[in-house]
């Protein structure tokens, strides 16, 4: 079991809360957008959506 992580970057502002907030690193800013870099090491939590004002993030279990 794993999980899809991702950004929608037309929706992405670039605040880097969800860069801030993952607790295993999964995402990076590139070019002032959040991209995702490591989708196998997250752990499902959604720390992410929450903060993510701009409902740029989808999480899917795979």
């Amino acid at each position: 079991m794993g999980y899809e992580v991702v950004v929608d970057t037309d929706k992405c502002e670039g605040c880097e809360e969800c860069v801030e907030v993952c607790p295993v690193d999964v995402f990076e800013m590139q070019d002032g957008k959040s991209v995702v870099i490591s989708p196998e090491e997250c752990l499902g939590c959604e720390s992410c959506i929450e903060v993510c004002d701009q409902d740029a993030i989808t999480i899917t279990e795979t």
